[in-house]
């Protein structure tokens, strides 16, 4: 009994010798390897005393733009990159970053949970009348709603602008991002009339980390791709001016122009900022 075991065995070792090991699979003439230890560039710090001029901006990143579409795709994670709207919703599941209520201002107050965000995204259980198989009768039945990533079409960014008397430059530093939801009413079954929801504000600052260690895909060239917090920071999106704090309680241009006046409106802010810092010198 004990050879014949000893013969079993050595059969055994002998066919797993013949099999032909695995060989790894590379997706690519090199291993790329993934890091998540990169960290978000230090920025210099700002005196309260050394700001000369200051003016906070609203401005709307449309994911739709050419320009933007990196911020919008993969709408799935393929090879270890996420969306934009995707990594955040990661980074508040997981408790890394604090999504606050949008609803009531933009002062980055009340704190909201995973489950508050996804009701902010309308993912509520709704009744849904479904027919009973076993008693053929119709039934009203309690459904669970998903988040659908792919319903932010738009980014809201709240930054200052600022004249530095130190280093005598006109700076720039956002302070939160705030996703925006595109969305219908039930009885549109058309989908002609899209509304438009601010979901949660994110504080830029304490995301930045994150940002940092997601890449951005670069169309042009796969192996030299910027992060998220790059895209930022270096100003690599599209984007128009919405709002200007004012001494209205901080309006929207929407609220007092509209239309070609609107375009016009959000244009001569940017110019006034832009031309800020050349009225300070003279040539």
């Amino acid at each position: 009994m004990k050879k014949l075991f000893l013969i079993l065995f050595a059969i055994g070792l002998a066919c797993a010798a013949t099999q032909p090991a695995m060989a790894q699979v590379i997706d690519g003439p090199y291993q790329k390897k993934i890091t998540r230890d990169r960290k978000p560039a230090p920025l210099p710090a700002v005196r309260e005393a050394d700001v000369f001029w200051s003016k906070t901006i609203w401005r709307i990143i449309d994911l739709r733009e050419k320009m933007n579409q990196d911020l919008y795709y993969p709408t799935r994670e393929m090879h270890g990159r996420l969306s934009l709207i995707n990594l955040l919703l990661k980074g508040i599941k997981e408790g890394q970053i604090t999504a606050y209520d949008a609803s009531t201002d933009n002062e980055f107050k009340l704190p909201m949970t995973f489950d508050q965000v996804k009701e902010a995204f309308g993912a509520v259980p709704k009744m849904v009348e479904r027919r009973n198989f076993e008693t053929g009768e119709m039934e009203n039945v309690k459904v669970d709603q998903d988040i659908n990533p792919e319903d932010i079409k738009q980014i809201m960014v709240k930054e200052v602008w600022y004249f530095d008397k130190q280093t005598s430059t006109l700076q720039v530093r956002i302070i939160g991002l705030c996703p925006i939801q595109e969305f219908f009413r039930d009885d549109d079954v058309n989908h002609d009339r899209p509304l438009r929801r601010k979901v949660f504000w994110v504080y830029y600052p304490e995301v930045r980390p994150l940002l940092a260690k997601y890449e951005v895909l670069n169309p042009f060239n796969d192996s030299r791709s910027l992060s998220f917090d790059d895209i930022f920071l270096l100003r690599k999106f599209d984007s128009y001016i919405t709002k200007e704090s004012n001494i209205y309680n901080d309006r929207a241009i929407s609220q007092y122009a509209q239309g070609q006046y609107a375009t016009n409106e959000s244009e001569r802010i940017k110019n006034e900022i832009f031309n800020f810092e050349q009225d300070l010198w003279e040539y």
